[in-house]
């Protein structure tokens, strides 16, 4: 019997581009509470929102601090700039059920009104920040999307623009490509300048295709 894969993507600056509006609430947010606009998009680019306010923050219950920037975050989901990674369209849309998931540090909800504004197709599976304890670069995320599809993290292949990613992939033991830039990440055991570039070889690793060596 063959072996089943997966692959596992990261959501923002993976598959979407909404880095626009998130900078501009996140430095609403930091304005609100008196903090460095540029600290606080730097932090949140490599943690969950409640990770965020809680570093930022400490001694202060994150609750609160996080509904803030949810609802900031609710309406610009519904009606804020919004682009689809190059790629992410098509490669999606070639994808079989159960065989792929996304694991994102935002919200599913807000994940999947994007999605739909985009008209990129959703899988069954979306572990988003709230599914975990912790969120990447642990690799609980990665872990339990493998579990809800049914496959051994070894069998499975993470895909991920950020060095919080691509650690979070390689704790769980699983193979991990960076995309979207033009240097790699480290740690990632290939790397692809853009999406559309790694398409043909994440459907290669999906039909047990050897994919390992490094990327060009």
């Amino acid at each position: 019997m063959a072996i089943r894969r997966a692959v596992l993507f990261d959501v923002d600056g993976t598959l979407i581009d909404a880095l626009a509006g998130q900078r501009r609430i996140w430095h609403e947010w930091a304005e609100r509470f008196d903090l460095d606009p540029s600290l606080v998009y730097e932090t949140a680019l490599r943690t969950r929102p409640v990770d965020t306010v809680s570093e930022l923050l400490p001694g202060r219950d994150p609750l609160p601090l996080v509904a803030v920037f949810d609802q900031l975050e609710n309406v610009e989901a519904e009606h804020g700039p919004l682009t689809g990674i190059d790629g992410a369209a098509l490669l999606l849309s070639a994808l079989e059920p159960n065989t792929w998931a996304l694991v994102t540090s935002n919200a599913e909800r807000r994940v999947s009104v994007r999605f739909r504004r985009l008209g990129l197709p959703l899988p069954g599976v979306i572990v988003d920040n709230l599914a975990t304890r912790a969120g990447k670069p642990s690799p609980d995320p990665y872990l339990l999307a493998a579990h809800r599809l049914g496959v051994d993290p070894r069998d499975c292949l993470v895909i991920e623009d950020a060095p919080s990613g691509v650690a979070a992939g390689l704790a769980a033991g699983m193979t991990a490509w960076s995309v979207n830039g033009e240097l790699p990440v480290g740690g990632a055991h290939r790397h692809f300048r853009t999406l559309a570039d790694a398409a043909d070889d994440i459907l290669g690793f999906l039909a047990g295709h050897d994919v390992h060596a490094a990327s060009v």
